[in-house]
């Protein structure tokens, strides 16, 4: 496919459309506001420039990039696109009427995707009159530099459909990672506890937050702690998130949210934008408390945690097992896959692991996926599935 249409000139939608274009489709690029699209294209010059700079790219592939985007504002301007994704915003109804929408103007074999990072792909699907059609096509911010991408379809989407998406993707010298239409996919499910336990530990007051983000960072080799990319990603945004995965999974303990991120939220401590969230950045940051032993106990209750809901993740066949560790290195930068860190650590040490919080506990957060026990069980190793 090679004649592309992109629906939002956010960041995101532009990120896409770059790596669309790079990869030689004609591009249009949709935003009803065209200081927007001004601005979105102000931006790709800006972007492109630094590359030739850093002689990433020469003259004529930036101008071949450039002029392979076109910035439209109405939305029949792409009735000719084989492949369409939208980039809006994560509303439901917003994205189920634009899709409505899109099949009066489009081809009969137009795929129509969602770039949504939790929303339902079947619900979307069922907005249109060909349901087949749609797909999710989900991009990682910044979409240029991620070389994760995760495609779901709906149980309605065919099996051509899903075919076609996965080609064009791989295509675009990207990772592409199938995932089941479930909350949060692969990436925003599995990465739930490194926001939750490492929050819950703080609860209990085991260890402050600078003393956490430096534990995953020096044992785990995490590019950042917990802490520091909450603030990064932004408190209103991560808390969404989980509070929407919790809510989408009939509120399981496992995904539940946490008061102390709510209130932040709720105070306007979003993190970076606002400069200040779970640190104060109009301050000096504090120092941890820099105690191995202390460390290793905090790397341990959230890697477990990971590997658990990995683990599951694979149980409930949402994903194979390298697509899920392909997910996590490719899509948030985990320094390892979290099966593979199972094998590493060993599968009964993790199920030990799980089931002493479990009887501490006595929560459901901390349930042992039957995937772990039957392997410790049989003694089997992720890499060998």
């Amino acid at each position: 496919m090679k004649k592309i249409a992109i629906i939002g000139s956010g960041t995101m939608g532009s990120g896409i459309a770059q790596v669309a274009a790079t990869s030689g489709c004609t591009v249009k690029l949709f935003d009803l506001n065209q200081d927007a699209l001004t601005k979105s294209k102000n931006n790709l010059e800006v972007t492109l420039s630094k590359l030739v700079e850093k002689a990433k790219i020469d003259a004529a592939e930036k101008s071949r990039i450039a002029n392979n985007i076109t910035y439209v504002n109405a939305l029949s301007d792409l009735s000719d696109s084989e492949l369409i994704i939208e980039a809006i915003v994560e509303n439901i109804e917003v994205k189920r009427k634009l899709f409505s929408e899109l099949e009066s103007l489009v081809s009969e074999h137009t795929i129509l995707a969602s770039n949504t990072s939790s929303l339902s792909i079947a619900s979307i699907a069922a907005s249109c009159a060909k349901p087949e059609r749609v797909i999710g096509i989900h991009f990682f911010n910044p979409a240029p530099l991620m070389q994760l991408v995760e495609v779901i379809p709906a149980v309605q989407t065919s099996a051509v459909v899903l075919e076609k998406a996965v080609q064009t993707i791989t295509d675009w010298k990207k990772v592409v990672a199938v995932a089941k239409d479930t909350p949060g996919f692969i990436v925003n499910r599995v990465a739930r506890p490194f926001y939750s336990e490492s929050l819950r530990i703080y609860e209990e007051g085991v260890a402050d937050f600078a003393t956490i983000d430096w534990s995953l960072k020096t044992i785990g080799g995490f590019r950042m702690g917990p802490f520091e990319l909450m603030d990064f990603i932004g408190n209103d945004v991560n808390y969404t998130v989980t509070e929407t995965v919790f809510t989408a999974f009939y509120f399981d303990p496992r995904f539940k949210p946490s008061f102390t991120q709510k209130r932040l939220s709720e105070a306007g401590f979003l993190g970076r934008k606002t400069g200040r969230g779970f640190y104060n950045y109009q301050q000096e940051l504090p120092h941890p408390t820099e105690d191995m032993t202390l460390a290793q106990a905090i790397f341990n209750r959230v890697i477990v945690m990971l590997i658990n809901e990995a683990a599951d993740t694979l149980f409930l066949n949402i994903a194979s097992a390298k697509d899920i560790d392909n997910a996590m290195t490719k899509g948030v930068n985990y320094p390892k896959g979290l099966l593979a860190w199972a094998d590493e650590l060993g599968i009964q040490w993790c199920v030990e692991q799980l089931d002493t919080l479990y009887n501490e506990y006595h929560e459901d957060r901390y349930r042992c996926s039957p995937k772990l026990r039957r392997m410790a069980k049989e003694e089997k190793r992720f890499k060998d599935l």
